[in-house]
């Protein structure tokens, strides 16, 4: 079983028990505001997505992000080469998503083929995108009216990483 360690945290692979600690996070609107689909309202909601990323039916390589032995998100690529990442709000400001992504991103390069990773976020998420451009993505096109959240159309910003030389 892979396993990422870094100064602060642990990335492991999503396990049945991680649900509760997972819909915590998924939530809460602040946190889903960006991601492609809105806020779970039930735990069964939780449970349905943490089965597809139990048992995904494309290349996968996602984890859970531990701290202190306690889930405060998710990093990795749902769909090889796309990366993303979805750190609870308690934990926002401090450094988790890079250091958790700076992991990602190597473990990512050395195992799979892939010559670049790549990212889309809203563009109102400066958050996301400064995380993304400390770990070296850069912008590579924009496109408008791209995703439907609720009633309202979201544009992206598509982001990508080489491989290092």
């Amino acid at each position: 079983m892979t396993e990422l360690v870094t100064e602060r945290l642990v990335l492991r692979r999503a396990r049945e028990s991680d649900l509760e600690a997972l819909h915590d996070c998924l939530r809460r609107p602040e946190a889903m505001r960006y991601w492609s689909t809105p806020e779970h309202e039930t735990l069964e909601e939780t449970r349905v997505w943490l089965g597809r990323m139990l048992a995904p039916p494309h290349p996968s390589d996602d984890f859970v992000v531990t701290l202190e032995g306690r889930v405060i998100g998710k990093a990795g690529a749902w769909q090889l080469p796309e990366v993303g990442y979805l750190i609870h709000p308690d934990h926002w400001g401090q450094g988790y998503a890079v250091e958790a992504m700076r992991a990602v991103v190597a473990h990512l390069f050395a195992t799979h083929g892939m010559e670049r990773l790549v990212a889309e976020v809203d563009p109102r998420n400066a958050g996301s995108l400064a995380v993304l451009a400390k770990l070296g993505f850069i912008e590579t096109h924009r496109a408008e009216r791209t995703m439907q959240w609720r009633d309202e159309w979201c544009d992206s910003v598509y982001l990508a990483l080489a491989r290092p030389a």
